[in-house]
Parts: C-alpha cells; structure tokens; sequence
C-alpha cells in the first residue's frame, strides 16, 4: 500500500483538496451555521451596535474576509508543513484535510461566534463571563503569554526573510502608503471598494514586478539594506502604529492588500503544478516517523498536530476571531464567510507549501533543513540521503542553501522550483526565489499588526480591573499606554534576540490555546441550550487538549530536562497547568449546565438556561 502511495502526482492531491473543501464549506460549513450556530441576520452586530469610527467599524465582507485570512494566515501555514514534511507527505496531508474541515473551520467559527454575542471582547472576557472571574483572570494571562512568544516569533521569522533582501523590503514597505491610499478611498467614497481593490492591486503590481529593477541602481539598493537591528525596530514600530492608528486607515486595507498576493501566489503555484506536474518525491512514510529526525525530533504521533497549527487548528486564530474581527463583522450570517471560509483557504495554503516542499528531492530537503555542524553525522546515518538537485538550486540562486534550517528557505526553494519549470519561465530561478522570500515576509507582517492590535485589547481589559479609565476603549492615554507596553515586551525580545531560545514553546501553547477557545466556546452553546450540538465543538476541543498535553509531556521529559533545558520545561509546565485549571473550570462548568433545568430568554430572543452578561 504504500509504495502505491509513494510518486503520487502533486496535481492529484490539489484537485482532491479543493474537491473537499468545496463540499466542507456547502455541507458541513451551512449546517454549523444554521444547525449549531442558529446565525440570524436580524441581530445587531457590535460594529453597528457600539460604532466609534475606530475599532468597531461595519466593513464589507471581502474586506473582512481579506484582513481576518490574512492576519490568521502568518508563518504556520507555510512552515509547519514544511517542517512536518520530515515524517513523509502523508500525515501532514491528512491532518491538513482532516483537521482543517473537522477542527480548524469550527473552531474559528464558534469563536468569532461568541465574541459577536459578547460584544466584541476577548476570549478571556468571554471565559469570565462563561465559567467565571478566576478562570477569565487564568486565561488573560495564559492568552497575552501565548501572544508575546507568537508575536516575537513571527517578527525573527519576518526578519529572517528581509535580513539583506532589500527587493523584498521595498515591497513590503510599499504595501503601507499603498494600503492608506485605499483605507482613504473606501472610508470617503461610497461604493469604492472596487475601485480601492483595482488601484491596489496595480500599484502593488508594479511594485513587485518594478522594484526588482530599482534594485540595481546601487544608491537604491543601499537605501532598503537594513540591517538586523534596524529591521527589529522598524516591525515594532510599524505594529504599534497599526495598533493605533483607526483600524480603517491601515490596518484593515494593508491585510486586505495583502490578501491580493497572498492569494495571488498560492493561485499561481496551483497553476505551476497543471501546467509542470511535479512528481511528490518524498515518500507517503519516511523513516523519521518514529522519532530522531534531524528536523522534529519527535515521533510523527503527537508532533504532527503541534508542527501542524495554523494550517488545520490555531489558537492565534482565536486572539484575531476575538479581537479585531467582530469588531468589524457587519452581519451574523458572514461567520461562515468570514471564519469557515478563510480557514479552508489557509488550509489549502498548507497543502500548497507541504506538495512545495514534498516535490524536491528527500536528500536536498534535508540537506537544507538540517544544521551544518549535524549534515555529516546525519550522512552517515542516512548514505541513501545525500543532495542530488540542491548544488545546481545553489547555482542558479547564489545561495549557500545547506543549513539554511526554519522551513522558509525549502519553501521558497520548492517554490521557485515548481515556477522555474514552467514552459517559458525557465532562466529565472533567482527571481523566484527572492519573489517567494517577500511573499513570505508579506504573510507573516499581516499577523504580527493585527496581533499587536488584539495585544492592545487584551491588555487594555486588564488594566481597566486596575484603573477603571482602561475601560473606556476610546480613552487616547489608555491605547497609547497600552499599546506601548505591549509593543514593548514582544519588540525587546526580537530586539534582543532572546526570544529564540522559548520559540519551541509556541507550538504547545498555541495548540493549548485552540483547545481552549473550543472548550470554553463549547461551554457557551451548552448555555444556550444547544444539546447535542454542542459535541461538534467539544469534540475536536477535548482531542486537542489531550493531543496537546501528550506532546507537552513527551518535550517536557524526553528533550528539555535531558538536555538540561530547565526554564523551558519549567515554562512549558506553566503553560500546561495555567489552561488546565481553565479546562477544569470549564468541565465543571459543563456539568452544571447539563443538570440545569431553568429557562430565561436574553435579548437576542433565544431560550437558554441562564443569563450572563454580555
């Protein structure tokens, strides 16, 4: 069986994918929405309810849909996958699939569901509302943790893809005056954004295609030469601007800018692969399955659901679904749209970076993927795995590639591979290359600013139980105070660097996360009287739980305490014992809820079994 499903055609698996998705969002997609959810139309949203020009602001819904995937789509969809690649094509695929309709889609959904029903707050202000004040407080803290590690990390992953490319800084520095100029034109004319996407669309064109060009005079190209330091500053500058600044002014139309070549990309991969046929050269199984792999040192079971994240189920997605979206959702019925739609598109950016990866050859994936200072141990080890392509990549690029570990480099080698086959694009491998590496950096900058952004509310909540001034969300002192210290503790780590050794936490947070964002969530349906419907979200959050303290403990014992790594086990613990007393809080709460027998109806005219406040 298995050599039959070793040398599959990389188109095969595209097709399958967007046959399956296509019938999750129809099926699966509607019935979460009409069945589980009950979205009405009718009901005031809290961008219309609580409108201050700022963050509530009712935006078009493939705006909304542009910022929400772009700023839940960053590293994970990309890296992940091309990390988890090491275990062979098959487990990330089917995780991706699986995880993605089943886990991932519902998730986001029921997420950005219970943060519209409660005005637009945060997980955390949902959970003390839910289950009570403690496990609000617990999970406040276990969220802004989470999102200094995550944010900290994208923006070194960012760096590390700009770091000396000054083509690809160009680029993403032109999105920003480009992304006003249309937050301009769709807030000051009416039924402009067509108008707004087009003028978009042509100037980021023409920088991408032109900017290549002004590299070569050399004035130019010193000018966008930043160097480590610099670029550290500039992206914490930039989010704390973003966090700032009306959500409509920057924010909002940079994501959905970036959406453009987000998609764009992807899209022109999918056509690579009609037109080249790549064969996936990695096999289905490899034999790292079972641990001791040069890039996750883990088995296949857990690791591929913690590698795996935003590509199938995030956490983060739950900071962004209840932090700037609902601010800006217009109408209930565009959850499906918005959550369930964006994350099936990021699902299919993860199966579009792991058949990247998958098509180069096993030795010149690991070639790239494993540290130099391990290559010839590893060699050794494993004759049959030797480079057989990557010199000649090397060449064509003029790019030392071996070591180059992360996932991001194989990506874009993959990448530039498909595109260089195409018929009459051969001879441009280098453009492609250094093209893949700014589509990167773009992806994962629309993270970090809509990230900084929920930062900010996050922050803002749990201040107000200190100086009740915090609770007025349009209070100026309070978003510039709070913005500051939390563009603060995520810049100094990048700036210091310090956030490279705790970067391995983030996986197991995050996953952490996710499982709460569908336990708590799950605890609300239940309060609403959602009966069995209510096993669709607590489902795939029990598993996610359970997958995710298997994995803990399998880091925790097996790597970081033999290698003497004690504060990253020690954090590691906290994280786990931090969103267990949340799940437990949340269990406990379960049980009540099904022994209640009462019956009130709140304001959205719904039965349910108690009140809360919103």
């Amino acid at each position: 069986m298995m050599e039959y499903l070793n040398g599959v055609n990389a188109l095969t698996l595209v097709f399958v994918t967007i046959l399956l998705f296509a019938i999750a969002y129809r099926t699966y997609g509607i019935f979460m929405a009409n069945k589980v959810l009950k979205l009405n139309a009718q009901n005031v949203t809290p961008a219309v309810e609580f409108a201050d020009g700022h963050d509530y602001v009712k935006t078009n819904k493939h705006v909304l849909f542009g910022h929400h995937f772009a700023a839940i789509a960053a590293a994970g969809p990309l890296v992940g996958p091309v990390l988890a690649a090491q275990f062979g094509y098959l487990p990330g695929a089917l995780w991706i699939l699986i995880g993605c309709v089943l886990g991932g889609g519902i998730h986001d959904m029921v997420v950005l569901f219970a943060s519209v029903r409660h005005k637009g707050e945060s997980l955390a202000s949902i959970a003390a509302k839910e289950i009570g004040p403690t496990i609000g407080i617990i999970t406040g803290i276990a969220v802004l943790f989470i999102l200094i590690l995550t944010l900290a990390g994208l923006s070194l992953a960012c760096i590390s893809a700009m770091h000396e490319a000054s083509w690809s800084l160009f680029t993403v520095i032109l999105t920003m005056p480009i992304a006003i100029i249309m937050g301009l034109i769709m807030r000051y004319r009416k039924n402009s954004v067509g108008l707004a996407s087009i003028l978009g669309a042509v100037l980021l064109l023409v920088g991408i295609f032109f900017g290549n060009d002004l590299m070569q005079y050399d004035y130019i190209e010193n000018l966008f030469h930043w160097d480590i330091k610099t670029i550290s500053i500039a992206i914490a500058v930039y989010g704390f601007l973003a966090s700032v600044l009306p959500i409509w002014l920057l924010l909002v139309p940079r994501d959905y800018l970036s959406t453009y070549l987000k998609i764009g990309t992807i899209l022109m991969l999918a056509v690579g692969i009609f037109f080249v046929h790549p064969t996936l050269e990695m096999p289905a199984l490899t034999s790292f399955i079972h641990g001791g792999g040069p890039v996750i040192a883990g088995p296949v079971l857990p690791f591929i659901f913690i590698v795996i994240a935003c590509g199938a189920i995030s956490g983060f997605h739950a900071v962004i679904a209840t932090g700037t979206t609902p601010k800006m959702l217009g109408n209930e019925k565009e959850i499906l749209f918005v959550g369930y739609g964006a994350m099936l598109v990021e699902g299919f950016v993860a199966l579009m970076a792991l058949i990247a990866a998958c098509t180069l050859m096993p030795g010149d994936y690991f070639a790239i993927n494993t540290p130099v200072d391990g290559y010839q141990a590893f060699l050794l080890a494993n004759p049959d795995l030797h480079t057989v392509d990557l010199p000649h990549f090397a060449e064509r690029i003029g790019i030392d590639l071996h070591g180059r570990t992360g996932g991001a480099v194989s990506l874009a080698v993959g990448m530039a591979h498909i595109f260089d086959s195409i018929p009459y694009m051969d001879d441009v491998m280098a453009y492609w290359y250094n093209f893949a590496i700014m589509f990167e950096a773009v992806f994962i900058l629309t993270a970090i600013d809509a990230g900084t952004r929920v930062g900010r509310f996050f922050l803002q909540e749990m201040l107000a139980g200190v100086i009740p001034a915090f609770k007025n969300k349009n209070w100026l002192p309070g978003i510039l105070i709070s913005s500051f210290l939390f563009t603060f503790s995520w810049g100094y780590l990048v700036f210091t660097g310090n956030v490279s050794s705790i970067w391995p936490l983030f996986g197991i947070s995050n996953q952490l996360l996710a499982a709460c964002g569908l336990i708590v969530c799950t605890t609300m349906l239940l309060r609403m009287k959602r009966g069995k419907y209510a096993l669709f979200s607590a489902i795939p959050g029990v598993f996610m739980a359970i997958i995710t303290f298997w994995a803990g403990y399998i880091q925790i014992v097996d790597m970081y305490l033999p290698q003497q790594q004690y504060l990253l086990a020690a954090l590691a613990v906290l994280a786990m014992l931090l969103m267990l007393i949340v799940f437990v809080g949340a269990f406990r709460k379960w049980y009540s809820l099904l022994m209640t027998k009462t019956e009130f109806t709140d304001m959205y005219g719904e039965k349910v079994k108690t009140l809360v406040d919103r």
